[in-house]
């Protein structure tokens, strides 16, 4: 656990010492982006090393939810659809389930919110330098991959994103281990209230191993691929592509 833990200290040293604001900051950091890659590797290595593939993040008490917690990321999808989405309760929302599957689903949220549910009580760790407490409810994507059959042939899972960075969507992408793992989860509730808009509504997904960025907001779509090649960049996630953000982000 040493290693991990050195390199969650690592990156929130270079936060306080670097003092830029938001990702697209962070992105413009050679420094920074060399840490994350060079660690990457190691971090995934060890991480699966010590705790194996289904070793689980540390989880807290309701007395440890922070009393704010801070948002990463876009605040908002600002699209057209979205907005109709988010003015009529998300009632027309449905979560797309695509890709290497025998039987591709669209998923109302009331139905999300009807499945089998995990809460879990966790630490956000972004990739800016600062942590939160925050308790998470949703379907944990093992479910939502065996309900669409998943294929043998998948090896990744993508999340398309509502929200976007000029015309570049937002995505991000995790392999079988982090897919199946049990504390993944499509999360539609914060803190016991429905996920607000600026935390992702209505899904997000929840990596609990992995830095903030990879945990998509705004989800819209999953699709199960066999390679990341000729998706947008070709590196697995936004960040991954126009920051050489590292693809696996374990802490």
């Amino acid at each position: 656990m040493t290693i991990i833990t050195n390199r969650r200290k690592l990156l929130a040293g270079m936060a306080g010492g670097l003092l830029l604001p938001g990702c697209d900051s962070w992105s413009r950091s050679e420094s920074f982006k060399n840490v994350l890659s060079s660690a990457e590797d190691l971090s995934r290595v060890s991480q699966r090393l010590v705790g194996g593939r289904n070793g689980l993040a540390r989880e807290y008490t309701l007395a440890d939810l922070s009393p704010r917690h801070r948002m990463n990321g876009n605040r908002t999808a600002d699209t057209s659809a979205y907005r109709t989405m988010l003015a009529n309760n998300f009632a027309t929302y449905r979560l797309r389930i695509d890709g290497l599957v025998e039987r591709p689903l669209a998923i109302p949220l009331d139905r999300l919110r009807a499945m089998p549910q995990r809460t879990q009580i966790t630490r956000h760790d972004c990739v800016e330098g600062w942590s939160a407490i925050g308790q998470w409810t949703g379907v944990q994507l093992s479910h939502l991959l065996d309900l669409a059959g998943l294929s043998e042939q998948a090896n990744y899972i993508v999340f398309h994103c509502a929200d976007s960075f000029g015309d570049t969507p937002y995505y991000e992408s995790i392999d079988m281990v982090d897919a199946l793992h049990p504390q993944t989860i499509m999360a539609h509730a914060m803190n016991g209230e429905p996920l607000p808009e600026g935390h992702g509504a209505p899904i997000r997904a929840r990596i609990e191993r992995q830095l903030g960025y990879k945990h998509a907001k705004f989800v819209m779509r999953i699709e199960a691929v066999e390679s990341l090649d000729g998706i947008y960049g070709g590196k697995g996630g936004y960040w991954e592509d126009v920051g050489d953000y590292a693809w696996y982000a374990g802490i």
